[in-house]
């Protein structure tokens, strides 16, 4: 099948490793040119764009979902050397879901620790569409993909601020969806996923339960991940828009 890839400038931020690093690595299979963001692993980052082809189809930049400012540039440096971008995967993140045996109780968690996670987790993604989305209703086309979590809708110990933000993007796609002028907003919540990084450090005991509880009766790889939200940010996605779509075996 032919996505409609070939050189369609494509943004996917937070991927020097995982599912954004698998899913930069589908779409530059499919022809696309692919600027990633990265916090701190710029090494990481650049080995990707070693990955990706080089300087010619691909470049890292740093972001850092708390500033705007930040966000902002990261847009303007895909615009400014490819003249627009066509399509957003929204993957960064801010890690908040910490272990319940390691945590204080909700109620005693710091005010301002929690609250800044959370706007970074969901403000942080809406700068990023909000940036991109001008120049695609411009020209007539666009793909939008934010990456949730299957904890938004099941939850987890531990979870309160990371369910809430993932929840938010649910929210944040159904207004997203009526945008219209050729753009299509989806998002993606995948649940436990085995990575080119975890593979091999997941704790078996913690690895059998997963399985155990996923219906299909294995965990999602990030390369399946990346398959579905290289379709969805694809003009093969003809009209999927506004949806939350589980990758997880059926959690």
């Amino acid at each position: 099948m032919d996505l409609g890839l070939s050189d369609k400038r494509v943004l996917v931020t937070g991927a020097s490793r995982g599912i954004g690093r698998a899913t930069a690595l589908a779409f530059a299979a499919e022809g696309a040119k692919v600027a990633i963001t990265y916090h701190s692993a710029e090494a990481e980052a650049k080995a990707v764009v070693q990955e990706l082809g080089g300087d010619e189809r691909a470049f890292a930049q740093q972001m850092d979902l708390a500033d705007p400012d930040s966000v902002a540039a990261a847009v303007a440096g895909v615009e400014a050397r490819w003249g627009g971008v066509d399509v957003v995967i929204a993957n960064a993140q801010t890690w908040v879901w910490m272990n319940p045996d390691e945590m204080p109780p909700f109620q005693d968690f710091p005010m301002d620790y929690w609250l800044t996670r959370y706007r970074e987790n969901v403000e942080g993604h809406i700068w990023t569409v909000r940036q991109a989305l001008g120049g695609m209703r411009e020209r007539g086309w666009g793909r939008i993909v934010l990456l949730s979590s299957v904890t938004a809708t099941h939850g987890n110990p531990g979870s309160e601020i990371y369910s809430a933000a993932k929840a938010s993007l649910h929210g944040f796609v159904r207004g997203l969806m009526w945008t219209r002028d050729g753009v299509l907003a989806n998002v993606v919540a995948p649940g436990g996923t085995l990575t080119t990084e975890n593979i091999d450090s997941v704790d078996p005991d913690l690895l059998k339960k997963a399985t155990a509880e996923t219906p299909s009766g294995r965990l999602t790889t990030a390369d399946e991940v990346a398959k579905l939200i290289v379709f969805l940010g694809s003009a093969a996605n003809g009209n999927t828009n506004g949806q939350v779509i589980f990758p997880a075996g059926g959690r």
